[in-house]
């Protein structure tokens, strides 16, 4: 019987236990539930065409020339979780604790007028026009002075924090770069100071020429399940150039992405039975956007198991499956 492996995550230097004498095939993650049908509109839906007037007035829209309505909406966040105005000065409390104003951007990305268009089955066009929709808002958000960072991210399903079906996806902009963020960047550049290379474009290049986790490459994007993947069909989309913000991605990368996403996603649907999912775009603070040693990079994660009380406890990711093996799953897909 295969032992057990803990293997260390190179972007983070984090551990993970890869349990092998509890992994499950690949196929055994699938979801056992379809889900409900939904309607093509829905009268109490904000997101919907024609009840415009229950979100906030949209910050940028896409329409077709041609045709009425409209193709990718944002707006502002009804309930905030950050919001523009306040103070970034820190306050101590009893000499102990810090605080701030909740200062920041909170915006939704509305990718669809369709209430039961799902972004895996969205075509690539669609998609371009809601990457190119992220591409926008970043560059304009970083131009506020008390941005830091900018992080893009969709949640679907109820087990990935949504709470509206309408397919739809989000932006926040903190005045703050948190640890995480920041032990990513220091591994990175410590990296690059060693070895003088992108630890990111490195990992990537890898990832080609073994194949073991490869799940696609395309011209721009290189596609794979890391080799410490902390859950079951981690899934990471990493940019052939070297490029530290999202915000910098030509118009052609956009274009190839929006293929490789939809690809992956519908991968994803086909082979996993429509799970609940989080993605993530990860891109480097805003004060640290032309630096050689990050990347910018997508990571996708199917909602597949539960935190259990060790994962908790130690901070150490427990994942029962292997990456070689989903991989090669998602590759024969």
């Amino acid at each position: 019987m295969d032992m057990s492996e803990i293997r260390q995550d190179i972007t983070t230097e984090e551990w993970v236990i890869i349990a092998k004498e509890r992994a499950l095939r690949p196929s055994e993650f699938a979801r056992q539930q379809s889900r409900p049908e939904l309607p093509a509109f829905s009268a109490s839906c904000p997101f919907c065409p024609g009840n415009e007037s229950m979100t906030p007035g949209e910050i940028l829209i896409y329409r077709d020339k041609e045709a009425p309505g409209w193709r990718v909406r944002v707006v502002s966040n009804k309930f905030p979780a950050l919001k523009p105005g306040g103070s970034t000065v820190r306050k101590i409390e009893s000499g102990l604790f810090m605080s701030m104003d909740g200062v920041g951007i909170h915006e939704v990305i509305v990718e669809t007028p369709e209430h039961n268009k799902i972004l895996s089955l969205q075509e690539a066009g669609g998609i371009a026009d809601i990457l190119r929709a992220y591409r926008e808002r970043y560059n304009a958000m970083k131009q506020e002075s008390f941005v830091k960072l900018i992080t893009i991210y969709k949640n679907y399903g109820p087990k990935a924090g949504t709470t509206l079906e309408h397919s739809h996806s989000q932006l926040i902009a903190t005045p703050v770069v948190p640890r995480y963020m920041r032990i990513q960047f220091e591994v990175a550049t410590r990296y690059y100071d060693n070895i003088g290379r992108c630890l990111y474009c490195d990992l990537a290049s890898h990832e080609i020429s073994t194949s073991d986790r490869l799940v696609m490459e395309t011209e721009f994007f290189t596609v794979f399940h890391p080799f410490a993947s902390h859950t079951p069909f981690e899934t990471w989309i990493i940019p052939k150039r070297g490029q530290a913000s999202f915000g910098n991605t030509t118009t052609q990368e956009l274009a190839d992405l929006a293929h490789v996403l939809r690809s992956v996603l519908l991968k994803i649907y086909t082979g996993l039975n429509n799970p609940d999912y989080n993605y993530v775009i990860s891109s480097a603070p805003v004060d640290d956007e032309n630096k050689d040693y990050y990347s910018w990079h997508i990571r996708i994660i199917p909602r597949l198991t539960e935190l259990v009380g060790f994962e908790i406890g130690s901070g150490i990711n427990l994942n029962t499956a292997l990456p070689e093996e989903t991989a090669r799953f998602m590759r024969d897909l």
